[in-house]
């Protein structure tokens, strides 16, 4: 069999198979590949073609993901594959989103390779990011698993676009996740994306609702698409409301690439006009990102505003968290996962194999 048996789907009584692992449901006849490129019908299988095969591993700050509360300092080693079930006209990492399998080369390595690996590099976590883990589901939640066992944590970097029972499986291998919340607009998801907004706010909702997991978000602010004002604060209250006050959000510049080069890219200027609307409805820890901006990179405490950790791009700085997670200076909890210090790994990005 070229590729590994995977899980949810359902076979229709015409013989094609519907995959029930996104919202999407792809229908497959007999060799046919779903959207996402790498999940196919092989003679009324459903297969994984990308199982065991990396488009490459790299160690990266945790703070890279983004993360900004869970272990800060700390490293992560960094794998995703090919193949996407979003069709993103904005996104910034198309080449291995976009591709089939057989256009990428590709490093194998199983699961236990990749948790021993992480171990003896000192790696903190896994992170399963570049392209969407959803896609590569039972290579990322095997991989998961092993990483547990050698006491390795392990992040999610997605869309968030799964169905429900398969989240149930997913997130429950997962100790951190930054869920790209795209825009606070259906029609956003379905022109820009091919994917509808709902079952992303469900995803969130379960996540929160259901699940120890730490939950960070980003939007990358598309100018003209989705920074609207209105819209922005629609969202950043949906978000205070169903997600809590302190679910940090990283709002992204966006830069011109794969389908939409006829876009400006986001200023600093637009991004703090963002953060000020999202702190205006109650978020606390609202991030920017791709710009340097220490100030809106850095982590204030809720109750005081003392600065708690200071972040110039990647590299940390004054760090005043105390037994913990707690202000050094009025004693406040910072939601978060921290150990009693900061890691040491700084700003560098050091491929790797495994």
């Amino acid at each position: 069999m070229d590729g590994q048996p995977a899980k949810y789907f359902v076979r229709r009584e015409d013989g094609r198979l519907r995959c029930t692992l996104c919202p999407r449901g792809c229908t497959l006849r007999d060799g046919q590949a779903g959207l996402c490129a790498v999940r196919r019908n092989q003679g009324g299988t459903m297969v994984l073609s990308t199982y065991g095969q990396s488009t490459g591993f790299c160690i990266d700050p945790i703070e890279k993901k983004p993360l900004n509360h869970f272990y800060p300092g700390t490293s992560v080693l960094s794998f995703g594959t090919a193949g996407c079930n979003l069709c993103c006209r904005f996104c910034q990492n198309w080449k291995l989103s976009t591709a089939r399998p057989e256009e990428l080369r590709s490093e194998r390595a199983t699961a236990q390779q990749i948790a021993k690996r992480a171990k003896d590099l000192g790696c903190t976590s896994v992170a399963y990011t570049y392209n969407d883990p959803v896609v590569f589901f039972e290579y990322a939640v095997d991989t998961a698993r092993a990483c547990r066992e050698q006491g390795i944590k392990n992040v999610a970097v997605t869309a968030g676009y799964l169905s429900p029972p398969a989240a149930e499986e997913f997130f429950a291998c997962m100790d951190a996740a930054n869920v790209d919340l795209k825009a606070f607009s259906d029609t956003f998801y379905q022109r820009m994306c091919s994917a509808r907004l709902q079952p992303v706010l469900d995803t969130l909702l379960y996540l929160r609702q259901s699940t120890s997991v730490w939950l960070e978000l980003t939007t990358l602010l598309i100018p003209g698409l989705n920074d609207d004002p209105a819209e922005l604060a629609a969202m950043t209250q949906w978000i205070v409301a169903k997600l809590g006050p302190e679910t940090p959000l990283h709002l992204s510049a966006f830069h011109p690439d794969h389908r939409l080069l006829d876009v400006r890219p986001t200023s600093t200027e637009d991004l703090k006009k963002a953060r000020t609307i999202a702190k205006r409805s109650g978020l606390v820890h609202v991030y920017t990102g791709n710009v340097h901006d220490p100030k809106g990179s850095s982590t204030y405490c809720a109750a005081c505003k003392n600065l708690l950790i200071e972040r110039d791009w990647y590299q940390l700085g004054r760090y005043d968290l105390v037994e913990g997670n707690r202000c050094g200076k009025c004693g406040a909890v910072c939601a978060g996962h921290f150990d009693e210090a900061p890691g040491s790994w700084g700003a560098r990005r050091r491929p790797v194999s495994v």
